[in-house]
């Protein structure tokens, strides 16, 4: 009798670890999951603004870069940005700002669409990171750390809620759509880490189909596909049988059955063309210059619409010009990327709240770090890189309209009110997502690893109605 409740309780406790690690059973690592507490939201679209935008030229306005334009900033480390060589003075932001909406918010003439949006956005002016650098800020702001091999935050929703959407991946990123490459690190920022792999996120491909294989091929039809799946993970679950503990091999047998729901849903799911023309108009798909950031925004809506739990868009590619990192020639740069993604993501705004779906989809426009005030030497100038101080907005999921929190100094080089570290942005996310980012946890390295890792962070409520 000892024996058997010694052996009983030993197996109590090895359950409930299994079961916190999802290793418990072969069964469905991506079915839903409760929240720790009732969420504001139910799923993410980040449209995230790949290179760093300035934001003392888009939505932290100083009107005190006017007035010192030309000066030294006096004390200045030259190695906050990433060129020291090419430092230079103090430059006003060289665009029009206005006040919109009942909140008077200041936007600059960057965004005529998404500045008729601002009462439905709150604003965090005094973000921070840890890296000046792109590779490493973009980890940070993905995955928590600014070394690659860690979960990113879609992994960790993943993760901590399962998916709805049976027949599609709960994960979806969409790279920049004009084909000028993936984001610095690659991969690495959408990645699972060291959760099991069927978490990360699925890449959609920017031109041509979105996905290998999403057609059957043509030679085998339903019931044969469906019974070689059969048998696979019959002879898969044979092997697990023999060990509880692959993980990997749950995540494989359940990527093999959602990749063949997938040739069904996914196709459907993707097709903007069956859109009515009044709604690819709203998002600019008859907009040469827009139309294939338009087209990516209007596909997260069908996703979100459709239970995907986590989309993720990039504006903008690898190189410094082929993205939001206006080393040189600020103006053309910020120009050119405002006007390919302002109307869609302002559609996507519109569409989701005429839908209802506003309130349970929490929008995100972040990038990885800010920019100088200062200008960055050259024939056309530009701004280097600030990790000391940046601008998001998140609308929809229950967040304040109108409303800001935080602030820079009066020009715009570091946050000092109400800091915001990237951390406290993570914790805000997920607890918008009804998560505790202190309780969604993985055992990794004896360590209870975390999205927010081990310091003290802290959800920013204020922001939240």
């Amino acid at each position: 009798m000892l024996a058997r409740a010694g052996g009983g309780f030993g197996l109590l406790a090895l359950a409930a670890l299994l079961e916190r690690t999802g290793l418990a059973s072969p069964s469905n690592p991506l079915a839903p999951h409760a929240s720790h507490f009732p969420p504001k939201a139910k799923s993410v679209i980040w449209i995230f603004a790949n290179g760093g935008p300035s934001q003392v030229d888009t939505w932290d306005y100083k009107p005190e870069l006017i007035s010192r334009d030309g000066k030294s900033l006096e004390g200045f480390d030259a190695k906050t940005g990433f060129f020291p060589d090419a430092v230079g003075p103090l430059m006003k932001s060289p665009f029009n700002w206005a006040q919109h909406g009942q909140s008077g918010t200041w936007a600059s003439d960057l965004f005529p669409h998404l500045s008729k949006h601002v009462d439905k956005m709150a604003f965090i002016h005094s973000c921070w990171t840890q890296s000046n650098n792109h590779s490493p800020a973009l980890f940070m702001m993905n995955t928590g750390q600014t070394r690659m091999g860690f979960p990113s935050v879609g992994s960790w929703v993943t993760y901590g809620l399962g998916s709805v959407a049976d027949s599609l991946p709960s994960f979806v990123v969409m790279s920049d759509p004009l084909n000028r490459g993936l984001p610095k690190g690659n991969a690495n920022n959408w990645g699972a880490g060291f959760l099991p792999s069927v978490f990360q996120g699925t890449w959609l491909r920017p031109s041509g189909e979105p996905m290998e294989n999403l057609k059957r091929a043509s030679m085998l039809s339903d019931e044969r596909q469906r019974a070689q799946l059969d048998l696979l993970a019959k002879l898969n679950r044979r092997g697990l049988a023999e060990s509880a503990a692959e993980s990997e091999l749950t995540a494989r047998i359940e990527s093999f059955e959602l990749a063949y729901r997938m040739q069904t849903a996914a196709p459907e799911a993707f097709d903007v063309a069956r859109e009515p023309e009044h709604i690819k108009s709203l998002y600019g798909l008859d907009q040469k210059k827009c139309a294939p950031f338009a087209a990516q925004c209007l596909m997260a809506r069908r996703m979100v619409e459709r239970g995907v739990r986590f989309v993720q868009i990039y504006s903008g590619g690898m190189e410094n010009q082929q993205s939001w990192d206006c080393h040189s020639d600020l103006i053309g740069n910020h120009r050119g990327f405002a006007q390919e993604a302002d109307q869609p993501v302002a559609g996507l705004l519109a569409d989701l709240e005429q839908r209802g779906l506003l309130n349970d989809t929490l929008v995100i426009w972040a990038g990885e770090f800010g920019r100088l005030p200062i200008s960055q030497k050259g024939a056309k100038p530009g701004r280097d890189h600030n990790p000391h101080a940046f601008t998001v907005w998140l609308a929809g999921g229950g967040v304040k309209g109108g409303f800001h929190y935080g602030e820079t100094d009066e020009i715009g080089h570091k946050a000092v009110v109400n800091k915001v570290h990237v951390h406290d942005f993570h914790a805000t996310i997920l607890h918008a997502l009804g998560l505790d980012h202190e309780k969604l946890i993985f055992p990794f390295q004896g360590l209870d690893q975390r999205l927010t890792g081990v310091e003290k962070s802290r959800v920013v409520r204020e922001i939240f109605a």
